[in-house]
Formats: C-alpha cells, sequence, structure tokens
C-alpha cells in the first residue's frame, strides 16, 4: 500500500454574509475606509460595448446607449459604500445610469446571461434590484454612493448629501454584488474607494427624502426612444456615406430633425427647485394641432391660433404631488394664461380626433373634468407649479411663490393633468418633473416610531400606493413603491373668508341636501331637485350619475 493523501473537501455550505466591522457608537460626518480590497469591476462579466482600464476600476461604454451592464469582482459588505464617479456623460439619449445590488453571483454568469438593460430585463428576474439615477442628478464629476443595510433597505447620496431611501426588500441573508449599468446619458463611470455608510437613526431616517420608482412603462419607453434615435442616427450617417454625392452643405441629422421641440437640455428656469424627479412624461394621446419631443417632455403648438392642443399627463397625479412646468420660450413674450385641468378620464381611452379646441367643453362629458385658467404668466419661460393636496385644493405657484388655490378635486379617484398648449412663437410647455411631500411616519402620541436609542430599528414607512395599474406593477421586486424625494418648496397659501355652506350651484342657499349615490352634500334642497330633473344628471363635485337627492334636517 502507498502513502495515504489526506485532502480536504471543499465546504459546500453557503457563503457567509459579510457584515462591516463598524465603531460602536458615534457616527461621524466623517466616512470611514473600508479594510480589505477595494471593489473593481468583474473582468468577465459585463455588457459587450463595455470597455474596462487596466485596473478595472474604470468602465466606459463604447456605441449606442445599452449593452452597459457591469458588476463588482467582490461581494459588497452591509453598509459598505459603492461609490462612484460620473466621469463622462454624453446628453441626447434618454435616462441614466441604473444601479443596485445582485445576490447571484457573476463569475458563474456566461455572456449569455447578461441582458442589454438591467431594466427591465434584470429587474424581472429573482436576486436583482436596480432602479435609475435621476437624470437631473447624473451629472459629469458626480459622485454617487450607495449601500445596504441590514433590514435589506438601501441608500444612496450624491456628492455626499443626505441620504435618500431608495429600495426596500433587499435579500441581505447573502452575498450581494453591486449591479451597475452604465446606460444612457453616462457614457463612463469610475469605481472610488469604498467606506462605511454611517448609522442612520430613526429621526435621520424619518427625515430622509424618498426616491421615485419608476414603472416598466417608463423604462420601456427610455429603451423604445433610445432606439428609435439610435436608428435615425444610423440612417443620417448612411446618407453622408453616399458615394458620388456633389460637394455641399452636409445634410441634415435625421435623428435632430424628428425632435421639433426645443432643445432637451436646456437648463432649468432658476426658480424651479434643483431635485426633481423626471418620471413623468406627456401621454401620447394628444390634440392634432400639438406636436411631442422624443423624449415626450416638451408640447409645442405652432398655429398662432392654437388649434387642439390639448396634452395630457401619462400617469394619474399622486396626492401631495406637486407638478412643474415651464411655460413658453425663454425671451420670448409671455404666451398668456394658460388652461389647466384636472380629470378621471384615462387619456388612453380617448381619440385625438373627438378632443376639442376649447378645454371647457369637456365638462359635458360624462367623466370628471375640471378647467381653470392659470395666471397670468408673467414672461415666457417662467415656471409653475401644480400641487395636489390630499384634501382636494389644488394650489398653483409661480416661479416658486404661492399665488391661490386653483381648484378644488375629488382625490377618491385617479386624476390625470391636462393642459391646453397656446399658439404662436411662443407656444411651447415643458415638464420640469415632480416633487412628492415625504411622508413622516408619527406615534400615536405624535413622535417618530421607532426606539431613538436603537439607531438601526425597524422603521414603519408610510408609502405612497399609486392607484394607476401601471405603478403598481413595479420592476424591482419585491420593493414597495416609494413616494419621489423633497416636499414641495411653499406652503398652502391661508384662504380667508371661505365658507363650507353655500350651495355649489347657485352660492346663495344653505347645504341642506346629500346626493345620492356619491354622498356628496354640497346642494341646496331647491338646486338639488332642479340637477336631478335634467338628463344624465351628474354630481357637481365628482361627476358621478344622481339616483336620488335627499333632504337633511339639522338639529
Amino acid at each position: 500500500m502507498g502513502n495515504t493523501v489526506h485532502r480536504t473537501l471543499p465546504d459546500s455550505s453557503p457563503p457567509a454574509r459579510l457584515l462591516a466591522t463598524r465603531p460602536c457608537c458615534g457616527p461621524g460626518p466623517e466616512r470611514r475606509p473600508v479594510l480589505g480590497e477595494a471593489p473593481r469591476f468583474h473582468a468577465q462579466a459585463k455588457g459587450k460595448n463595455v470597455r474596462l482600464d487596466g485596473h478595472s476600476r474604470r468602465a466606459t461604454r463604447r456605441n449606442s446607449f445599452c449593452n452597459g451592464v457591469t458588476f463588482t469582482q467582490r461581494p459588497i459588505r452591509l453598509y459598505e459604500q459603492v461609490r462612484l464617479r460620473l466621469v463622462a456623460v454624453r446628453p441626447g439619449w434618454s435616462g441614466a445610469l441604473r444601479f443596485g445590488f445582485t445576490a447571484h453571483d457573476p463569475s458563474l454568469m456566461s455572456a449569455q446571461d447578461i441582458p442589454k438593460y438591467a431594466c427591465p430585463d434584470l429587474v424581472t428576474r429573482p436576486g436583482y434590484w436596480a432602479k435609475a439615477l435621476p437624470e437631473n442628478l447624473a451629472l459629469r464629476d458626480t459622485v454617487l454612493a450607495y449601500w445596504a443595510d441590514r433590514h435589506g433597505r438601501v441608500f444612496y447620496s450624491v456628492n455626499d448629501g443626505e441620504p435618500v431611501l431608495f429600495h426596500c426588500g433587499v435579500a441581505v441573508s447573502g452575498p450581494l454584488w453591486a449591479l451597475i449599468d452604465v446606460y444612457g446619458i453616462t457614457d463612463e463611470v469610475q469605481l472610488l474607494e469604498s467606506g462605511f455608510a454611517d448609522t442612520l437613526t430613526p429621526a435621520r431616517i424619518g427625515q430622509a427624502r424618498f426616491s421615485a420608482c419608476l414603472p416598466p412603462s417608463s423604462h420601456d419607453a427610455a429603451n423604445f426612444d433610445n432606439n428609435e434615435l439610435e436608428n435615425n442616427q444610423v440612417v443620417a450617417k448612411l446618407g453622408h456615406l453616399a458615394l458620388g454625392r456633389a460637394p455641399g452643405p452636409p445634410l441634415a441629422d435625421h435623428a435632430a430633425a424628428a425632435i421639433p421641440c426645443g432643445p432637451r437640455d436646456r437648463s432649468r428656469p432658476s426658480s424651479s427647485p434643483a431635485l426633481l424627479e423626471a418620471d413623468l412624461r406627456f401621454h401620447a394621446t394628444r390634440g392634432p394641432d400639438v406636436s411631442l419631443s422624443l423624449d415626450r417632455k416638451v408640447a409645442c403648438a405652432p398655429r398662432p391660433d392654437g388649434g387642439r392642443t390639448l396634452v395630457f399627463s401619462e400617469r394619474p397625479l399622486r396626492p401631495g404631488e406637486s407638478l412643474f412646468v415651464e411655460v413658453g420660450r425663454p425671451g420670448l413674450a409671455a404666451p398668456g394664461a394658460l388652461a389647466f385641468g384636472i380629470t378621471s378620464c384615462d387619456p388612453g381611452g380617448l381619440r385625438a380626433a373627438e378632443l376639442p379646441t376649447d378645454p371647457y367643453a369637456l365638462l359635458d362629458r360624462k367623466e370628471y373634468w375640471v378647467v381653470a385658467r392659470a395666471g397670468p404668466v408673467p414672461s415666457g419661460g417662467d415656471a409653475l407649479s401644480f400641487t395636489l393636496r390630499p384634501g382636494g385644493d389644488v394650489l398653483l405657484g409661480v416661479n416658486g411663490r404661492p399665488r391661490d388655490r386653483l381648484l378644488c378635486v375629488d382625490t377618491t379617484q385617479a386624476l390625470w393633468a391636462f393642459f391646453a398648449v397656446s399658439g404662436g412663437a411662443a407656444g411651447q410647455l415643458r415638464l420640469l418633473g415632480t416633487l412628492q411631500s415625504s411622508p413622516a411616519t408619527t406615534s400615536p402620541s405624535g413622535s417618530l416610531s421607532g426606539s431613538q436609542d436603537d439607531s438601526d430599528s425597524d422603521m414603519a414607512f408610510s408609502v405612497n400606493q399609486s392607484s394607476s395599474a401601471s405603478e403598481s406593477s413595479l420592476v424591482t421586486a419585491p420593493s414597495s413603491p416609494l413616494s419621489p424625494p423633497v416636499s414641495p418648496v411653499f406652503s398652502p397659501p391661508e384662504l380667508a373668508g371661505s365658507k363650507n355652506s353655500e350651495c355649489a350651484v347657485c352660492f346663495d342657499g344653505e347645504v341642506d341636501t346629500v346626493i345620492y349615490t356619491c354622498g356628496h352634500m354640497c346642494l341646496c334642497h331647491g338646486c338639488g331637485l332642479r340637477l336631478k330633473r335634467q338628463a344624465r344628471a351628474c354630481c357637481p363635485i365628482c361627476r358621478r350619475p344622481i339616483k336620488d337627492v335627499i333632504k337633511i334636517y339639522r338639529p
């Protein structure tokens, strides 16, 4: 018998979760370095358009706008910040960097496992969590840091600013690798030295902004727009390469011609907030006399008389959300008052041919429609804000200052915003973005829930659920949808002398009648009887059919 060699069998148990060792007390403002090897990009697990430098710390996307998915070569510890510098940004595409985590080891992935897009291709698979960085934050030399805590919450910060709650429900029982998609306007990123994130107290978590989560339709729309733009650029290049063409000026860029409205990369008005969520666009359904830019953020009405220029928001507004728009073109005369309205009618069910010139003609439809004049607009390029309060008030702001209450609507149903764009040289309306008031979870005593002594206690977050079907089906399972960041920049104006006892029809009689079946109590008995006798009678508040009116006798 020969000598027996004892071999150690490989450990088949799953790898233990890496937990960063942090100081036990006193979180400071400085970033504490992580001991051990700094993260690098995985050399093999990457999209076909990704090129890495010799140290695997810099990832550059060559050609196109997609196929830029990358991963880190090692798992990321809990509370370890993945820090990225946006080295190169190229305007023109839609969307920006996507980032998050995966529970799958990139070393076991083949080239066929890595799709063109992280969103929605990867995040619809189990074990992948990623979302998009808001495009307005994707600036050159921006430093992005993101990390996961032991409760499966993912936070990010920009340029060492305040943390933003980005994701919930990440599986932290096993190892997590960073997932980074160099997408859209983001051309090149660099991995920096990582560090430990400070422990967030319940008070700081309660004050943290909530990041927007885009529905699948938003990611699909960005991918579709970019594919269309890329195809147009190919057509333009083929035109330039045509042999035998006589000398002369170069052919017009077909991609630029496909965008009929103002430039996308124009800076925002200084009066609009710096942090706006860019997930809202105009709906594809619009009046026949208005055109939309390729990214559906700008609406133009070139005809001097305007015509049929109605445009709608792509999704319903959320209670507590503020919508910011830029009216007209900077440097030109103001286009006058802007017609703004709210409706319960899904624009997807409308046809362009049935949209009228006068938005007030929509009040005759059976759905819920409310229209008002917002203005006058001081000058072209000014920013207007429309805030839908949870109680139903719609507040108007001009250039960051509150103006007045514009409408009062029924918020028990999904509500889309719509505009009538003024015509002529100044006839342009640009969506700047939205802001959502941050919900603060309070205990019955009025303080934030959770113990102040437990710096990592589970928090009961108040999450804003949208009634829209597209909003409730998110691309990042199993996360819950979160409200966009920051609160509106102005407080609601107080209206003096408002009365709640006047009839909503005659504004004279005392309200003493309730409408069946909606239950609104807004009419005097005489107006209620006259309204009931009308054909297709409906409630003046919610536009639901009136079956009966009931007189109420007060004690």
